[in-house]
């Protein structure tokens, strides 16, 4: 019997493929932190322009 027979096929695309989904997922779960950060840092911006120019009227 040969070592390329169905089952370990089988289980060898099973275990490639299980490890392609977790790095898609880790990445998709990066890009979604990515975006948080820079809302948050968006925001934040805006909150200090609209202050300095606040600050600079009175």
């Amino acid at each position: 019997m040969g070592r390329n027979n169905e089952r370990n096929i089988k289980k060898h695309n099973d275990k490639l493929h299980k490890a392609q989904d977790k790095i898609k997922q880790a990445e998709i779960v990066r890009k979604e932190k990515l975006k948080q950060i820079v809302k948050k840092f968006n925001e934040d911006n805006i909150q200090d322009t609209n202050l300095n120019k606040d600050h600079g009227k009175k």
